[in-house]
């Protein structure tokens, strides 16, 4: 069963929802190494990595009951408005002066406000975005004609997790519809932007959830998927959800590379909490991309142990260029 979904997957079609299932319940180290070969086959030893800064914290209006920066949560966090234009200038050129790594600029609330966009447009436009400068956004809600503008100003990608199923999406939030994230992913599409569109595991989904989630990126389209796992932060409703354990966080990354065989797995937020010395496992279970550094209010994997990580293992940074073929 294994070696003929396998086989499907490594022709580019992604296994059925059905065959997922199968796919949970297999051996461990057969389903990694099945999943490692399917990587392999589309990406190399390619690695992409990329970087986030949090340029907007805290106060948001939006319930979502994992998040720090919820307004309606209780969280000790650090908390500023949107970055001055010389800082955010800063800190955008010192993770992509080493031309291995792309940039996400991103901000708490519903949305940036009309000024905040104007002021980022303007700051990746001095820089000079595209591929050789290569920002996207995670911006929230924008509309088609913010879209646009950040379009033209050279941001090349738009992130906007769906973060869960359809159908589980109203246990986790209730400010906003599931049906809201899936309009902003399609008017990201429309305006011309690629997206980076992924789920948060770990709050009590289950296998069919991570699996509907999934089909409902293939659906879209997107070509980069971030992983990422649940830190149960205090002071918010999932403070007491305990942590999966790294052997499920490993299979989630092998049955999303059956089912998404040719598109960017990006392991990102909660990796090395849940990983712990297993992080090095990830990439034999499928994943081809890392968010490397801080996340947005929790310390991640320093930039130098991820390069150090990828090279003893054998694997090679993938240059910028490859991130827009």
């Amino acid at each position: 069963m294994l070696e003929s979904i396998k086989t499907k997957c490594l022709k580019g079609a992604g296994c059925t929802a059905e065959e997922a299932l199968e796919l949970v319940a297999c051996d461990e180290t057969e389903l990694l190494a099945a999943a490692s070969e399917i990587r392999a086959a589309f990406f190399g030893k390619h690695i992409e990595l990329c970087s986030i800064i949090n340029a907007k914290s805290g106060k948001c209006d939006m319930d979502c009951r994992f998040c720090s920066q919820s307004g309606h949560n209780s969280t000790e966090i650090e908390v500023y408005p949107f970055m001055d234009s010389e800082t955010l200038e800063e800190q955008i050129r010192e993770d992509i002066k080493g031309g291995n790594r792309k940039c996400g600029v991103v901000t708490s609330g519903g949305k940036l406000s009309s000024s905040e966009l104007r002021k980022l447009a303007d700051v990746v436009k001095k820089i000079g975005g595209g591929e050789e400068a290569p920002v996207c956004g995670s911006l929230g809600r924008l509309t088609p004609e913010d879209l646009a503008m950040l379009k033209e100003s050279g941001v090349t990608r738009f992130h906007h997790n769906m973060e869960t199923a359809e159908n589980y999406y109203s246990e986790i939030c209730t400010t906003q519809d599931w049906s809201e994230r899936l309009a902003t992913v399609k008017a990201a599409q429309a305006a011309g932007l690629k997206v980076c569109s992924g789920g948060l595991f770990g709050m009590g989904e289950t296998w069919k959830d991570r699996i509907d989630l999934a089909l409902a990126l293939r659906e879209l389209g997107v070509d980069s998927v971030p992983i990422n796992f649940l830190y149960a932060h205090p002071g918010t409703p999932m403070k007491d959800q305990a942590p999966m354990s790294a052997a499920e966080a490993l299979k989630i990354i092998a049955v999303y590379r059956f089912l998404l065989p040719n598109v960017t797995l990006r392991i990102c937020g909660g990796r090395s909490h849940i990983l712990g010395d297993r992080q090095s496992e990830l990439f034999a279970a499928g994943a081809n991309g890392l968010m490397t550094g801080n996340y947005l209010t929790v310390a991640g994997s320093q930039y130098e142990s991820d390069l150090e990580m990828i090279r003893e293992l054998g694997l090679e940074i993938a240059p910028v260029q490859d991130f827009f073929r």
